[in-house]
C-alpha cells in the first residue's frame, strides 16, 4: 500500500460528535478511547471526499471509495485513518493565541509522517519549548489561559515549526512565532479544558421561548485546531477502471481543498482546509 499524510486545519469550530453523553457536556467531540485525544473519524473524512468527487467521474469514484449500489461487488481502493489532534490553539497573554502541542502528539505525528529525522524534545515539569522570537513569550514565560510555563528556545521546536508553517499558513507565516511544545500532562489538561463549549437552545415556535428540555451543551474543537491523518491506497479493483495506488491517492486528494466536516453545517461549524503533506525529501527538492 502507498500512503499520503494530510493536515486538517479547522477554519471554524469543528464538531465531530459521538452522540449524546451522560457527562456535563451533552454533545462531546469525538476522542480516542484510551488517551482522550480529540479526533475526526476517518469515516467522516472519507464521506466528505467521496461527495466532493461524485460528480467528477462516477466510475473512478466508485473504484476509489467503494461501490454505492452493491457493496459486495468489490472493495474500495482507499483507506482513510482518523485525523488525530496535532496542535491546539490556546489563548495567550501575549500574541493573542499559541498553537500548542506536546512530545506525545509529535511522536505520533512523526510516525504518521514517516520522518524519523524530526526531533522530539524531552520536557520535564511544567515547561515549554518554543522556536526563536516567539511572540507569545514574556520574560521567558509562556502564559496560557491560567497557566504560566517556563519557556526555552529549542531546536526541535524550530524544526517542527519550519516543517508545518508552509502547510498551516502558506505565504504569511503566523505559525512559527506562535508554536510551542508543552509537557504531556499540561497538554492532556488543555485538550480536556481548552475546547470550545457552546450552550445551544431550540425555541418554541409558538411562544418564541426555549422549548422544555431544549437546552444543551455542545463541544467543538476551536478554529485553528490542527489534526493529522493518513490516506492509504491499493490498486483499483473495479472492473474496467485501472488505477495504481499513486493514482488513487491523487484522485482522493491531489491538493489543498476546503470542505465542511462533522456536524452543524448550517450553523457554520466544520469549515476546514485539508492539505496533503508532501514527504520531507520532496519538500527539500523544491526548496
Amino acid at each position: 500500500m502507498k500512503t499520503k499524510a494530510f493536515l486538517l486545519h479547522a477554519l471554524s469550530p469543528l464538531h465531530a460528535g459521538t452522540g449524546h453523553a451522560v457527562g456535563v457536556i451533552d454533545l462531546p467531540t469525538a476522542r480516542m478511547k484510551a488517551t482522550g485525544i480529540p479526533i475526526v473519524p476517518g469515516s467522516s473524512i472519507k464521506g466528505v471526499l467521496r461527495d466532493a468527487r461524485r460528480a467528477i467521474d462516477g466510475d473512478k469514484t466508485e473504484a476509489v471509495f467503494g461501490p454505492s449500489e452493491d457493496p459486495a461487488a468489490h472493495a474500495g481502493a482507499l483507506v482513510v485513518s482518523d485525523a488525530r489532534l496535532l496542535a491546539l490553539p490556546v489563548r495567550s497573554f501575549r500574541g493573542a493565541f499559541a498553537w500548542i502541542t506536546s512530545p506525545l502528539l509529535l511522536t505520533l505525528a512523526k510516525r504518521d509522517l514517516d520522518e524519523p529525522s524530526l526531533g522530539v524534545p524531552s520536557i520535564r515539569g511544567r515547561a515549554a519549548c518554543v522556536a526563536s522570537e516567539n511572540v507569545c513569550v514574556h520574560e521567558r514565560k509562556l502564559y496560557l489561559e491560567d497557566l504560566d510555563l517556563d519557556a526555552t528556545v529549542a531546536p526541535e521546536a524550530t524544526e517542527w515549526a519550519r516543517r508545518l508553517a508552509p502547510l498551516v499558513s502558506p505565504g504569511n507565516d503566523i505559525f512559527t512565532k506562535r508554536f510551542a511544545i508543552v509537557d504531556d500532562d499540561t497538554m492532556a489538561f488543555l485538550w480536556e479544558t481548552a475546547t470550545q463549549v457552546d450552550a445551544r437552545v431550540r425555541l418554541d415556535e409558538r411562544t418564541r421561548t426555549v422549548a422544555p428540555g431544549a437546552l444543551w451543551l455542545e463541544e467543538s474543537l476551536p478554529p485553528e485546531s490542527l489534526l493529522v491523518g493518513i490516506l492509504a491506497a491499493d490498486r483499483s479493483r473495479r472492473r474496467g477502471v485501472v488505477m495504481t495506488p499513486e493514482q488513487v491517492l491523487d484522485y482522493a486528494l491531489g491538493g489543498e481543498e476546503i470542505h465542511q466536516f462533522g456536524g452543524k453545517a448550517t450553523t457554520g461549524r466544520g469549515r476546514c482546509r485539508i492539505v496533503p503533506i508532501p514527504r520531507q525529501e520532496a519538500a527539500h527538492g523544491h526548496g
